[in-house]
């Protein structure tokens, strides 16, 4: 490994489906303080493609992984949450900083087991929850953070990804078929709430049709907040709304310039946490608490 604050920073891609290519990988290649070392990916012609496309080397099989961290001073997932988990500790036992996507992992064991290896190894980490990085969103994140006085929040995130005639390429991911939008926009909403309302003390979850599913949470500074999910809505319904109503009245979520962009912020955030050692707020332990949240919710659903 190269020492931290040694630039170009290595890092390798794990994952070859769409969001690798439409996202993740023209990120990688792109961004100027990078070096994209390598692609592993499960299908070798996946691998070879896709590293072609942005001038790497493929890696395939168990030994391509090793090869990949190797080479790498960091890696990045686009793989299935609760294949990302066991592969994320590997690459922090291996000395490698962890990108992830989120959730970190579908289970509380699996995401713990990456927060303690990474803290074990003192590797940066960084769980890619999109508005946390886009730089039109983060900013007022920021913002309605630093103010007082909010008294409630309302989060809705709906997505048409199962609606009939949907062609979406993302559709056909069978662990997020299987999960839905709880897991797989909750922690876009929650990572947007908590920092600004605080922890969640008290949850309670109800299923809506299909996977929809409703939360409503309490927060540690005293405010709550409602927060509807779901990726089957018909087109017309689907959208993302988010605001907080407090003493300084209504403060809606604004826009944000596609997932590309907002991933190069995140290799930012890994990069200043490899040169400084401060870790980023949104790091292993916040996805495993995401993680922790998203099992309580769906328990509850599930038993109605």
């Amino acid at each position: 490994m190269t020492t931290a604050g040694t630039t170009p920073l290595r890092i390798g891609l794990l994952g070859t489906g769409p969001w690798a290519r439409n996202t993740q990988a023209p990120a990688l290649a792109a961004h100027p303080g990078v070096e994209l070392s390598g692609v592993w990916g499960r299908r070798a012609e996946a691998a070879d493609a896709l590293a072609a496309a942005h001038g790497t080397r493929a890696y395939t099989g168990e030994e391509g992984v090793d090869a990949l961290l190797e080479t790498s001073d960091a890696v990045a997932f686009a793989l299935p949450p609760d294949v990302q988990a066991p592969l994320a500790v590997r690459a922090a036992e291996a000395g490698c900083h962890i990108l992830m996507d989120k959730p970190v992992a579908t289970t509380v064991e699996g995401a713990r087991a990456v927060a303690e290896a990474a803290q074990k190894a003192s590797v940066a980490s960084v769980v890619f929850c999109t508005l946390r990085f886009a730089p039109e969103t983060s900013a007022w994140i920021a913002e309605q953070a630093a103010a007082d006085g909010w008294f409630t929040a309302r989060a809705q995130w709906l997505g048409s990804l199962y609606a009939e005639g949907s062609t979406s390429e993302y559709a056909d991911s069978p662990w997020r078929r299987e999960k839905g939008g709880l897991w797989d926009v909750g922690p876009h909403a929650l990572s947007v709430l908590i920092p600004v309302l605080g922890d969640v003390e008290h949850l309670t979850a109800a299923a809506g049709p299909a996977d929809t599913t409703h939360l409503i949470l309490r927060h540690t500074s005293g405010a709550s907040s409602t927060v509807t999910l779901g990726l089957s809505a018909p087109p017309g319904a689907a959208g993302v709304e988010i605001e907080f109503r407090g003493e300084r009245g209504t403060a809606s979520i604004p826009g944000w310039d596609g997932a590309e962009t907002a991933f190069r912020g995140a290799v930012d955030a890994l990069a200043e946490a490899v040169r400084t050692g401060v870790p980023h707020a949104c790091d292993a332990r916040f996805g495993l608490h995401l993680t922790e949240l998203l099992v309580a919710a769906e328990t509850q659903a599930r038993a109605d």
